[in-house]
C-alpha cells in the first residue's frame, strides 16, 4: 500500500498536523480565562521535518526494550507560546493571537482537505482506466 501513501504526498499528514493543531489551539482558547494556564502551539518547522524524515521523530531511549511512538502522526511535542502582554494571573494566552491562528489553521486544513479529494479523485479515475 506504499503506492498510495505516495500517491496522496504529504496531504494526508498535513490534514492529521491541521487536526492536531486545532485540538491545540482550541484548548488555548477554552483556557483563556484559566489563572496560570500557558497557551502552547506546534512548531510547523519541527512538523515539516518530522514528515520529511518519514513521519518519525528521533527519538532517545535509555533502554534498547523501550518502546518508541508507533504512531507516524508525530508532530513534535507542543511548545509554549511567548505572550507579547503577560497576564497578571499569569497566564499567556492572547484571545486574538489565538483566534487568529485557529482561524488560519481551519482554512489550511480545508486547503490540505481539497488537495487531498484531488489526489484520491485522481487515484480513482487511474484504476478506473478513465481520463
Amino acid at each position: 500500500m506504499n503506492w498510495i501513501d505516495n500517491s496522496l504526498g504529504l496531504h494526508a499528514k498535513a490534514l492529521s498536523f491541521r487536526s492536531q493543531r486545532s485540538a491545540a489551539l482550541a484548548s488555548n482558547i477554552a483556557n483563556a480565562d484559566t489563572p496560570g494556564y500557558k497557551a502552547r502551539d506546534y512548531d510547523f518547522r519541527t512538523a515539516l521535518n518530522s514528515v520529511a524524515d518519514g513521519g518519525r521523530l528521533q527519538m532517545n531511549t535509555t533502554h534498547a526494550k523501550h518502546a518508541v511512538n508507533a504512531n507516524n502522526d508525530s508532530f513534535g511535542e507542543l511548545l509554549y507560546r511567548m505572550p507579547t502582554k503577560p497576564m497578571h494571573n499569569g497566564n499567556s494566552v492572547e484571545a486574538e493571537v489565538e483566534q487568529a491562528a485557529f482561524a488560519r489553521n481551519a482554512l489550511e486544513y480545508q486547503a490540505s482537505l481539497e488537495f487531498l479529494n484531488g489526489s484520491i479523485s485522481g487515484l480513482r479515475l487511474a484504476i478506473k482506466g478513465q481520463r
